[in-house]
């Protein structure tokens, strides 16, 4: 460590320049920046005994020291603060979840006499706690309680019915098991309609209605055992309201505001670190700043989800003040798509620049005089999103001058790129109108997506009509197989874990159907890996119980407080990507069924048999979701990857044809982009899935393949997006373009046929892929080619069918159309020139379509180059993933590939 902290520098400035000069130019700037431990290595004082260096090299050493050490100061902090947010969030949830489950052990173990013969279920009570107050706010609870209401009329008053039918005198181990396979059904077969918090509750109900009534036949009665379970249930869910107001309300709406406030200081931070690397003088400090970026990034992220998260509780919360107004807004989808979107694309224009300082296409050559305006236009931008997010604060007005001095400098931008260098920097600057486009308060309901969401809610939304429509086109008898199918696999694995365990224990039967309820979830899961956690998670649970009764087990009130810790434990490993969510419930349920109650028999031997119980429900899930749903999850992902393939090829069409872009097809545009987004988000799901499901005797799932073609369409969905921006501000300003010189008419139709080739490439690009992901076996499609090639009949006077090769997506060829465009963009904005006149004002509007049109048409050929380059690198991948798939085919290119696959 001392020989490496006094060494000497070997290396000269001038070898250094030198070294750097002869880097290829056309690299993204981060492939010439030196490893990360010489960012290190600068930290480290230098020895007396070394060479003084020149004054250019000395400051070159203290801009990268300062960027440095910035970086390395600002990830550390970054990390300690999450780090004190996610002991904060744990503690929070932990001691809410500890004190609900107090007030029901108050409730059942010391309420008055009435009150615990009613809860004679106390186990449900908790089960209901914590699947209501998990992580959950004063809404979360108060809509908790309004749905162990619906699952209550779901199961009891049904369940009423038929065991006085019945009668509980006459139910046997089958005759228990198949009606809670029946109600089960029942309950499930609305699907989204009912939310799952309702389905846990009414399931956990139905396998204690019957199977308890099974067990406890000769003591029960048909209608007073129903009404034990509602209290029970009762019990739990106030116990929620009540714990989360004590000492002081955890309330959604205050958590949205804090996170709000977060995530605007968090995109505030992130704005001047891009502008600040936008400004750089090096590469290295420009990398700095980048990488501070990303950290910060992460944790916006993770603030988005929050908002996203609490947005339904804080509805709840309003309910009592407001009756049944409706409240649509939505800060999560607006911060994503005002805020969070074109700070991807600011850093994803930075890490396309070459090299720094940054050039634009003016007469000075490198960009000067920006510094100012640039963190103006942060100013105004940060100003403008606390104006809508906090309308009633003082401190988010925004003064006109800083308006004034902006448009200055946009408008100073009107010659084009000479170069496809020059795109990014414009693309970043595009990035930066858009910003302050998409944060502008607006002034009309129709430019106010809020607003008109609240307008059509409170014009067409109230009154009993509404009501009724709905609940009859939620709940109306839709049989749809996404609908049946998830109710019949619910249906039979209850069924069968209920009749397997009572085969087992007829004490403790319910517990193997219980497991399965309140872990309940409709969509599609990765089974193996969630029946593992859970398992895992009960297990756990269990033993921290038994040796919790071993060591007070005559005191319980310090075994009520020993959960508390073990609250705080799961915390962690709910969030935590090795248990996740299910993890966490069972492990909480596993220690609170033990602690929390007394006069259930030896901890032991009840530990014993609800792991055994619990194994034998888990395996009939298994056993039911292999049955019913044999397709695996990398057979889904490679499907899912062709409809996104298609997907893009209809989203691109509809963004790259220009014309006349009225509200319809605006409209359409953005249902189109909103289609690919959830398409590609649904492959991601996929590709988790696949990548924890188990290989058994099938081709192990190439992960890392498939996480590089998500990224490369996720960057591609990103593109799609901003294109549709720059067709739209084009689209503004064509009239006015046309208007001011008819020579621009011209220019425009050339500017589209080279929109049209882009289009053109990148939609055959997108076809072949799709017909290459649909091979299936490459040497059954060779011996097939075979076979066609030796029984073609020349003389059979039959036209073959021509093969479309597939595109060339060469660097220089896109660079090639790059340039044309530039030049037919340079065309266009000469015509406006040449129709200049009308005074001071005309010339205002002259420079104002001009810099609108440079920022538009460079960002647009930006993002379709941009899309060519992804769509290189997904052919790369294909290929890569068509030979993981085929391992004794040698497979030459992609083009031979698709060649064979036409013919």
């Amino acid at each position: 460590m001392h020989a490496r902290h006094h060494r000497s520098p070997t290396r000269t400035p001038s070898s250094s320049s030198s070294s750097s000069m002869s880097s290829s130019s056309s690299l993204p700037f981060y492939y010439k920046i030196p490893p990360f431990t010489s960012l290190v290595n600068a930290l480290e004082p230098t020895s007396s005994s070394a060479i003084a260096p020149s004054n250019a090299h000395e400051n070159r050493s203290t801009a990268q020291h300062s960027s440095s050490f910035t970086m390395m100061r600002g990830i550390s902090s970054g990390v300690s603060e999450r780090a004190r947010a996610l002991w904060r969030a744990c503690l929070a949830s932990a001691l809410r979840t500890a004190l609900a489950c107090a007030v029901v052990a108050c409730a059942t173990l010391y309420g008055p006499p009435p009150l615990r013969r009613a809860a004679s279920l106390p186990a449900f009570s908790y089960v209901t706690v914590i699947l209501v107050v998990t992580d959950a706010s004063l809404g979360d609870a108060l809509r908790g309680c309004w749905l162990a209401l619906c699952a209550t009329a779901q199961s009891v008053g049904p369940a009423i019915l038929s065991l006085r039918l019945i009668g509980p005198a006459r139910l046997s181990g089958g005759t228990a098991a198949l009606a809670v396979a029946l109600a089960s059904f029942v309950v499930a077969l609305p699907g989204a309609a009912t939310h799952g918090t309702a389905k846990r509750i009414a399931l956990g109900q139905i396998v204690l209605l019957y199977v308890m009534g099974y067990i406890e036949k000769e003591r029960i009665e048909a209608v007073t055992h129903p009404l034990h379970v509602a209290a029970s249930t009762a019990v739990g869910a106030l116990s929620c309201p009540l714990a989360l107001s004590l000492p002081f309300p955890r309330t959604a709406g205050h958590e949205i505001k804090e996170n709000c406030r977060a995530y605007v200081e968090n995109a505030s931070k992130r704005l001047k670190l891009f502008a600040r690397a936008f400004l750089a003088e090096d590469d290295a400090s420009a990398l700095a700043f980048i990488s501070q970026a990303k950290c910060l990034s992460h944790a916006g992220s993770k603030l988005l989800q929050n908002i996203k998260r609490r947005q339904e509780g804080a509805l709840w919360e309003r309910v009592p003040f407001t009756s049944l107004r409706s409240y649509h807004t939505s800060p999560g989808e607006r911060l994503q798509e005002s805020l969070e979107t074109q700070l991807r694309g600011m850093e994803t224009a930075l890490t396309s620049i070459t090299s720094f300082p940054v050039t634009l296409p003016d007469d000075d050559g490198p960009l000067k005089n920006c510094k100012l305006a640039l963190d103006e236009h942060i100013t105004l931008i940060m100003r403008q999103s606390e104006g809508w997010l906090f309308p009633g604060d003082s401190t988010s007005t925004v003064p006109e001058s800083i308006s004034e001095n902006l448009t200055g400098f946009f408008e100073s931008l009107r010659k084009v790129p000479t170069l496809p260098e020059h795109l990014p920097s414009i693309f970043f600057l595009f990035c930066m109108q858009l910003l302050r486009s998409k944060t502008t308060p607006s002034t009309s309901p129709q430019d106010n997506p809020l607003k008109k969401d609240e307008q059509l809610t409170t014009g067409e939304e109230n009154g009993l009509p509404f009501c009724f429509r709905r609940v009859w086109n939620e709940w109306g008898f839709k049989m749809s197989p996404k609908r049946l199918v998830p109710a019949f696999k619910c249906s039979l694995s209850l069924g069968l874990a209920v009749l397997f365990g009572l085969i087992y224990s007829k004490e403790d039967g319910y517990w193997a159907g219980l497991q399965i309820a309140v872990n309940y979830s409709s969509a599609r899961e990765a089974t193996f890996k969630v029946a593992n956690v859970k398992a895992q998670g009960t297990v756990l649970g269990t033993v921290y119980g038994v040796l919790g009764c071993f060591l007070f087990q005559r005191f319980l009130p310090v075994r009520l407080l020993s959960l508390i810790p073990w609250f705080v434990f799961c915390s962690f490993l709910r969030k935590s990507k090795m248990y996740g969510p299910a993890g966490g419930v069972s492990a909480v349920i596993g220690a609170v069924l033990i602690l929390g109650r007394r006069n259930f028999g030896p901890p032991s031997e009840f530990a014993i048999a609800r792991i055994v119980e619990t194994f034998i429900g888990l395996s009939c899930l298994i056993a039911v979701e292999l049955l019913m749903q044999p397709t695996r999850a990398a057979s889904l992902a490679k499907r899912q990857l062709t409809d996104c393939f298609g997907q893009l090829r209809e989203c691109i069409v509809a963004v790259t044809t220009l014309g006349v872009l009225d509200d319809a097809k605006m409209s359409r545009l953005e249902e189109t982009q909103k289609r690919v987004k959830m398409r590609v988000l649904e492959l991601g799901k996929c590709i988790e899935e696949a990548e924890v499901e188990p290989n058994f005797w099938f081709l192990p799932f190439h992960s890392a393949c498939y996480g590089r073609l998500l990224g490369s369409l996720l960057k591609m969905v990103d593109l799609l997006h901003f294109c549709g921006h720059g067709r739209k501000f084009l689209e503004q300003e064509s009239s006015a373009l046309e208007a001011a010189a008819a020579a621009s008419k011209e220019a425009l139709n050339k500017l589209r046929s080279d929109l049209a080739l882009f289009r053109d490439l990148a939609t055959s690009s997108l076809k072949c892929f799709e017909e290459i992901n649909s091979i299936k076996s490459l040497s059954l499609l060779e011996k097939q080619l075979q076979e066609a090639t030796g029984s073609c009949d020349l003389e059979s006077g039959k036209a073959t069918k021509p093969n479309q090769p597939m595109p060339c997506l060469d660097e220089g060829d896109v660079e090639k159309m790059v340039g044309s465009y530039l030049q037919h963009t340079r065309e266009v904005l000469h015509g406006i020139g040449g129709g200049g006149g009308g005074g001071s004002n005309g010339v205002e509007a002259e420079n104002s379509i001009k810099s609108e049109m440079v920022l538009s048409l460079g960002a647009l050929i930006y993002c379709m180059s941009s899309f060519l380059r992804e769509a290189r690198e997904i052919e790369k991948a294909m290929k890569e993933l068509v030979q993981w798939e085929n391992p004794t085919s040698q497979i030459a290119n992609s083009r031979d590939l698709l060649r064979e696959i036409q013919a």
